[in-house]
């Protein structure tokens, strides 16, 4: 098994998410906590994914995007 580093434009493209997971979030006048019930994980995870510390799934996409009331596409988009 190999393990690789990521391009160098996965960071940029990852905080971009983030930013764009914590404007949405914000515009709703949520809490980190409350939309982290509400996607059914922890607040700690909202956290890695909003400062791009860790890679979300699509899965945390999906429920992220869900508990916003937004499509998932809406936080890959800048």
């Amino acid at each position: 098994m190999t393990t690789e580093s990521a391009p160098d434009w996965v960071l940029p493209r990852r905080q971009r998410i983030g930013r764009r997971l914590c404007a949405l979030r914000e515009d709703r006048g949520l809490t980190q906590i409350q939309l982290g019930e509400r996607a059914g994980m922890d607040h700690k995870t909202v956290h890695r994914i909003e400062y791009a510390i860790t890679d979300p799934s699509l899965s945390m996409l999906l429920r992220l995007a869900a508990a916003l009331d937004v499509e998932v596409a809406e936080l890959l988009v800048a």
